[in-house]
């Protein structure tokens, strides 16, 4: 039920093809998943200039890039898992790896490589990022149509659409690509039901595979500062989704809290009434006085304190939460086991709060203290343990608060 909230739920491909003069011939449209059924929103298949996207897509729209043509190569050979430094001249001799960003779709016994310099593919994400735009994924090539060739009204062994044409065995395993500008889909192309113009099918493959990135083998090229940017967003919004419910429940309970101790307030007052009345009889004040001895006390062991607002608190604890930790409990004065046993009734840690959750390193651990002891309500912060698991290759600490 909380999936759609941990994926990128709409995001724009945006192909561009660079011809050998020069030339850009750019393409996009906008992808969104509504109720998990996916939507082909905004379309436009016949761009000239990169800029004209500010005019088709909204600020910061999450971008799969899509780059085909002049400076790109493509280059079919057998198998192989990764491409490294040791197998790399076989795609490009003498060449480095490192100056390159390298794609690998491998399809049946055959790896089909793209590669493409790391200056010439940074130059056309950095000029997204200029526009407003968020790139998270970047393709080299046709080769992500793979991923929506189901959807396709294509049937036989040929797919042909925008110059590109893939030839494919009796098992649907590539067997060869090459670029023809001339060569167009000699019938009209349909995703599902949808009419879709040849010049899109790049691109909303290219938007399909970001948005259901958690759900497929999305064939994408490695650069690294894209995949951490994909990453941190959908972070983000687990951390989103996981504070709210952790709000809901704390505000749950304080409510319960608020409309307990209002009642024991009210109590409190007719009692305080009651014994102004009775003032002349020191029996009825001393045992009034009792009464209300015993309700404060009773006040103090349910752990009223003057109506400080700790739903504010624990949320500006978990804004500060990095995004490395994750919470497992966090309790608003805990019992005093210790003392409890001792007195044979419960006793509260007054005003302090206990978190105890996982990271697989301390450091996260210390650096969220740290932030933590800025807020000037915070008389104290320490963590009490931390203790890894080797097992499940995590570490769980208990962090108190005092405030």
């Amino acid at each position: 039920m909380l999936e759609k909230y941990y994926r990128i739920n709409q995001a724009a491909g945006v192909s561009i093809h660079i011809n050998n003069d020069g030339s850009l011939a750019v393409s996009t449209c906008l992808v969104t998943v509504q109720d998990n059924q996916l939507e082909i929103g905004k379309k436009a298949p016949d761009l000239k200039a990169i800029d004209e996207l500010k005019t088709q897509l909204p600020v910061k729209s999450y971008i799969a890039l899509n780059l085909s043509g002049k400076g790109i190569l493509h280059k079919k050979i057998d198998k192989i898992i990764e491409v490294n430094q040791n197998n790399f001249n076989l795609i490009l001799p003498n060449g480095n790896p490192a100056d390159f960003y390298i794609q690998n779709f491998i399809s049946g016994e055959h790896s089909f490589v793209s590669i493409i310099r790391k200056a010439d593919a940074d130059k056309w994400i950095s000029g997204l990022e200029a526009m407003g735009f968020i790139p998270l994924m970047l393709s080299l090539g046709p080769f992500p149509v793979q991923n929506i060739i189901s959807q396709l009204n294509v049937y036989d062994q040929e797919i042909t659409f925008n110059g590109n044409v893939i030839q494919r065995d009796e098992q649907s395993d590539w067997k060869s690509y090459r670029y023809e500008e001339a060569a167009l889909s000699p019938f009209a192309l349909k995703v599902e039901l949808e009419n879709i113009h040849e010049t899109l099918v790049a691109p909303y493959a290219a938007a399909f595979q970001l948005v259901l990135a958690s759900k497929l083998d999305a064939i994408h090229a490695d650069v690294s500062t894209l995949e951490g940017t994909f990453n941190q967003k959908l972070a983000d919004n687990k951390l989103k989704v996981q504070g709210f419910m952790t709000l809901a429940v704390l505000f749950v309970l304080l409510l319960i809290n608020f409309v307990l101790f209002s009642w024991l307030g009210s109590s409190n007052t007719q009692l305080a009434a009651q014994a102004s009345r009775t003032a002349q009889s020191t029996t009825d004040i001393q045992g009034i006085s009792d009464t209300i001895k015993q309700k404060e006390g009773l006040l103090h062991i349910l752990g009223w304190e003057g109506g400080i607002n700790k739903s504010a608190l624990i949320d500006q604890v978990a804004a500060m939460l990095p995004h490395e930790l994750i919470w497992r409990e966090v309790a608003i004065d805990p019992i005093d086991l210790n003392s409890s046993r001792a007195q044979k009734s419960l006793v509260f840690y007054n005003r302090e709060i206990r978190i105890v959750g996982n990271s697989e390193k301390i450091i996260p651990v210390n650096e969220w203290i740290a932030r933590v002891k800025t807020k000037s309500w915070v008389k104290n912060i320490q963590l009490e343990s931390y203790t890894y698991n080797g097992e499940l290759n995590t570490g769980q600490f208990t962090i108190t608060i005092n405030y």
